[in-house]
């Protein structure tokens, strides 16, 4: 199993030592590099993201933080710095590693061999996929049972998510990256930073927003509109007659 890579970093002398790890280790393979975030931005979000992507923190008109905030869902994040005081905000971004400049290729190694043990894992967990998972509810030592199906929409807030179901809602202590995880690609669409929608319960799509059953209504967020209406798109009929 080979993983894509994709380098970000302004200082060309670091994109070429990453290149040189990522062309001698077995099982990676190079998708691209830039040292604009800019550009980078566009080609991690775009239609084949790379699986991981190695990103500078200090960066001219994008910081690496910022650029990790919009990408996190698409690639796992692997922070390439000189400044450990950024460990911790790094992290908090649910970045997978946090690599300290100059790097040492068994550094390099060791986390790559954690990232290939866990998309290994994850291949396993998507072949024992089920319809359904607990969740801790706020009554101390109760977990409730969610049927996937079941959900309409999932909304984030802080440190907890409210999971809105076609018979109520619930508030487990988790993050919205964290159930993200467990939720069917075909099925469930990232539309906002706070907000996964369950596409089996859209009633309706205009411009910026979208209607759901129960006549919700939710905006499409600036960064996730693009994709999502790419998706939508695919499941357009169109007519093949001409007017």
């Amino acid at each position: 199993m080979n993983l894509t890579c994709y380098v970000v970093d302004d200082e060309y002398h670091s994109v070429e030592m990453l290149r040189e790890y990522i062309e001698k280790t077995d099982g990676l393979e190079l998708q691209g590099f830039s040292t604009n975030p800019l550009t980078a931005l566009n080609e991690v979000t775009g239609p084949n993201p790379p699986d991981i992507t190695f990103l500078d923190v200090e960066m001219p008109e994008l910081s690496g933080m910022e650029f990790a905030g919009l990408v996190n869902l698409h690639t796992t994040i692997v922070f390439t710095t000189s400044f450990r005081e950024f460990a911790v905000e790094a992290f908090e971004k649910e970045a997978f590693d946090f690599l300290l400049k100059p790097i040492s290729y068994a550094r390099f190694r060791s986390c790559i061999q954690r990232i290939q043990r866990n998309a290994i894992q994850k291949i396993q967990h998507k072949k024992e996929k089920r319809d359904f998972f607990f969740v801790k509810s706020e009554t101390k030592g109760k977990m409730v049972r969610v049927v996937i199906s079941d959900i309409i929409y999932v909304e984030g807030a802080q440190n907890y998510i409210k999971i809105h179901l076609s018979s109520g809602d619930i508030m487990p202590y988790l993050t919205i990256n964290e159930i993200e995880q467990y939720l069917p690609m075909d099925q469930f669409s990232r539309i906002h930073q706070s907000f996964i929608i369950n596409t089996y319960r859209i009633k309706a799509v205009e411009q910026a927003r979208v209607i759901l059953e129960k006549d919700i209504i939710l905006n499409l967020g600036r960064f996730y509109k693009e994709p999502f209406l790419e998706k939508m798109n695919e499941l357009l009929l169109k007519s093949r007659r001409k007017f």
